[in-house]
Parts: C-alpha cells; sequence; structure tokens
C-alpha cells in the first residue's frame, strides 16, 4: 500500500505543480495520481473522499477537454468568480457536506462521516472552481487540505497527509499567482 501512496504523492506533487504554473498537463498527471489514491481510500473506509476522487476523476477529464477545447479561441483566461459562481461554490460545499454525510451514515461504516463529508464537500467546489480556472478554487481546495491532513492522519494515510499538506503549501502559492494572471487580464 506504502508504494501506492509514494506513487500518489508524486504525481500529485507533479499536478499541483503544473497547476500552478498554469499548465494544461496538470491533468493527465492529476488522473493518475487520483487512481492510486482511490485504492489507497477505499481501503481506509473513507467513502466520501473516494467519491470525492472520484468527482475528481470526472472534473479533470471535464477540465482537460474544456481547457483544451479553449486552445484553438485563444484559451481560458484565468479570473475571479463572479457572486453566482461563489453562490454555486457554497451551496455546492453546504448541500454536499450535508449530502455526504446522510449517504455516509446510511450506507457506509464510516467513523469520520461528518469530517469525510466536509472535505469532500469543499473539493469537489475547489475543484469545480479550477475547471472553470478561477482564482477562489485555492481556496476552496485548501479548505479541504486543511480538514484532509488531520483526517489522513487519524486514519493511518501519512503519505497522503504528506502530499495533502504539500498541496497546501502550493495552493497559497497557486491562489497569488493565478491572482496577479486575474488582475493582468483585467
Amino acid at each position: 500500500m506504502e508504494i501506492i501512496q509514494i506513487g500518489a504523492l508524486a504525481l500529485g506533487v507533479a499536478e499541483v505543480l503544473l497547476a500552478r504554473a498554469n499548465n494544461v498537463w496538470l491533468y493527465p498527471t492529476g488522473i493518475a495520481s487520483i487512481l492510486l489514491s482511490m485504492y489507497s481510500l477505499v481501503v481506509a473506509h473513507l467513502y466520501a473522499d473516494c467519491l470525492l476522487h472520484l468527482y475528481y476523476l470526472v472534473m479533470s477529464v471535464y477540465g482537460w477537454m474544456y481547457w483544451t477545447s479553449k486552445r484553438n479561441e485563444g484559451g481560458i483566461n484565468v479570473t475571479f468568480s463572479s457572486k453566482v459562481e461563489w453562490l454555486i461554490a457554497l451551496g455546492v460545499s453546504f448541500g454536499g457536506w450535508l449530502l455526504f454525510y446522510l449517504l455516509l451514515v446510511t450506507f457506509t461504516p464510516s467513523n469520520t462521516p461528518v469530517w469525510d463529508a466536509w472535505v469532500s464537500a469543499t473539493g469537489c467546489a475547489g475543484m469545480w472552481l479550477l475547471a472553470r480556472r478561477k482564482v477562489e478554487n485555492w481556496i476552496l481546495l485548501n479548505v479541504s487540505n486543511a480538514f484532509a491532513i488531520p483526517l489522513l492522519i487519524y486514519k493511518d494515510l501519512n503519505i497522503l497527509a504528506i502530499l495533502t499538506a504539500f498541496l497546501f503549501v502550493v495552493a497559497c502559492v497557486g491562489y497569488f499567482d493565478w491572482r496577479k494572471i486575474a488582475y493582468a487580464v483585467r
């Protein structure tokens, strides 16, 4: 299992560095990292987090297609979220939290349903904003990361916790980098 987590770590580091650099290759490396992480999460009974990674997989495919489809049109600019996009992201975060929680307590033996559901819901909202190249994706992904680190340690997934801590730091830098890009586009 550790070798799988190390693979997920290496690919996850590559993914987040490519995201910070605003490089579309973040998606194929991210897809590989997601698949390896999902295996570890299922084994640890972090079902909502596994569903989150399934969502990450779908959004990675969507984001990859979305970014590359706009290449001939000059690409997609990094921009700030509109009020409507923020409301959608907040609705996904809080509504998803409740939905994931109810699913976890009803259908799984999870012993961390509140925490697992929150990590997953905020991650879903952040990933949607990332696919749309919105600056605020980094904020929601870091809310998810901040709660995921202690959860992963609690579940004895220390390598994934290290990856998540690294993602947290890079997301902080990514936020400021993308913010500069968005202000330059205005």
